[in-house]
C-alpha cells in the first residue's frame, strides 16, 4: 500500500534533549531558590523524592508529565510551608518558567530540510510522550497534528496512542510509518499498532529491543532516499 502518513517521535529524534532538560531543571531550581526560598538547599532532593513518591500512589502520572511535575511542584511546597492557595500559585508559575525553556531546543541540522522535503509528498504529524511544543520551538507548519500522552490519555508505547494518530489522520496503518529513537516505546509500539517503524540510531547502538524495526538510520537527512526506495518497491 502507498504511504501516506509519517508521524515522529520528538525527543532523541529531532533534537538531543538531554541538555535541554538540564537547562530547563537548573532554571526550574533557580527560579525557586528566588521566589520559594523556604525550600532550601535540598529543593532539587526533595523534588525527586515527591516524584517517585507520587509515581508510586498513582502510576498513572507517568503518562501525564506536566501534571505529575504540577503535583510534585505542589505537593513540596507545601511541604516547605506554604499555604495551599499559594502553593498552587507558586507551582503554576514554576511550571510555566520550567516550560517556557523545555521548549529552547537546538534542531539537528538536517531536520528542517527534511521535514520541508517529505511535507511535499506525504502528511506529516508528531507523537511524542513528552510536552515539548512544536508550536512554541516554530516546527509547528511542517505538521498536519501534534499530539502528546497528556493530550491522548495514553502514553506510547500502547497501540491506541498510533490508533489514535491513524483515525485522525484517516490512514490505515498499512500506509503509515513512525519514525524514532527508543525500541519499545516508537519501534515496538508503532509495529503492534500495525505500522512500520524506523529506528532513529545516530550513535549506532545495539538493538535491543524485541523484534526488528523495519529500517534504521543514523540521520533523518536518509530518509526521504529510504522512503522513495520503499515507494519503488
Amino acid at each position: 500500500m502507498t504511504l501516506r502518513l509519517i508521524t515522529f517521535d520528538l525527543d532523541d529524534t529531532l533534537w538531543d534533549v538531554a541538555p535541554v532538560l538540564q537547562a530547563a531543571e537548573a532554571g526550574l531550581l533557580a527560579w525557586l531558590a528566588e521566589h520559594a526560598p523556604r525550600l532550601g538547599d535540598e529543593a532539587s532532593a526533595q523534588l525527586q523524592h515527591n516524584r517517585q513518591w507520587l509515581l508510586e500512589q498513582e502510576p498513572g502520572l507517568n503518562g501525564r508529565i506536566s501534571e505529575l511535575r504540577r503535583r510534585v511542584l505542589r505537593h513540596s511546597l507545601q511541604q516547605a510551608g506554604y499555604a495551599e492557595r499559594e502553593a498552587v500559585q507558586l507551582a503554576e508559575a514554576a511550571f510555566s518558567h520550567f516550560l517556557a525553556a523545555r521548549q529552547q531546543v537546538s534542531l539537528f541540522p538536517e531536520v528542517r530540510p527534511t521535514l520541508e522535503q517529505l511535507a511535499e509528498q506525504f502528511s506529516l504529524g508528531v507523537l511524542t510522550n513528552g510536552n515539548a511544543d512544536v508550536e512554541c520551538i516554530g516546527i509547528a507548519g511542517y505538521f498536519r497534528f501534534a499530539f502528546n500522552a497528556e493530550q491522548l490519555g495514553v502514553s506510547k508505547p500502547d497501540p491506541r496512542a498510533f490508533h489514535a494518530a491513524l483515525q485522525h489522520a484517516g490512514v490505515p496503518a498499512q500506509a503509515a510509518v513512525h519514525i524514532g529513537d527508543h525500541p519499545r516505546d516508537d519501534i515496538q509500539g508503532a509495529q503492534d499498532a500495525g505500522m512500520r517503524a524506523i529506528w532513529v540510531n545516530p550513535q549506532g547502538k545495539a538493538w535491543d529491543g524485541e523484534g526488528t524495526p523495519d529500517a534504521q538510520i543514523a540521520s533523518l537527512a536518509e530518509l526521504p532516499a529510504l522512503l522513495a526506495r520503499w515507494q519503488a518497491a
